[in-house]
């Protein structure tokens, strides 16, 4: 079985991009490296799941961008109008800009922070 055919068959990409879902660590499912074909290779970068409930988790989101990993950031606590929420973004939007990163607001509950050479897309795929 393929990276791609199991990442289909869990339905990753509609939890990750669909509707709302519940979000805790039994949503993740360990697979076995040895399933997939190619093999396993040491990473170079990181993708962290974090949930933001208030600033005090901005500084672990910070600290991985830093060292180079991509956050996907849950913020279904906060509304877009919250003004915590307005200072939690901007200090992440500073962030990107100093490591060369990016940032982007997917919906009103995730944001998605990136390192030094990693930019977001804007157009969705299948939408050319």
């Amino acid at each position: 079985m393929t990276l791609a055919e199991l990442i289909k068959r869990m339905g990753f990409m509609e939890k990750l991009l669909g509707g709302r879902v519940s979000r805790s660590t039994s949503d993740y499912v360990e697979i076995d490296m040895d399933d997939l074909e190619g093999g396993a290779t040491d990473a170079v970068m990181l993708v962290h799941i974090a949930e933001i409930n208030g600033k005090e988790h901005v500084i672990d989101i910070k600290d991985a961008v830093y060292d180079g990993d991509i956050v996907v950031a849950d913020v279904t606590r906060h509304t877009t109008q919250d003004r915590t929420m307005e200072h939690i973004v901007d200090e992440l939007r500073q962030v990107a800009k100093e490591v060369d990163g990016d940032i982007v607001q997917k919906g009103e509950d995730q944001l998605i922070i990136t390192p030094t050479g990693v930019h977001i897309s804007r157009e969705k795929l299948g939408s050319l």
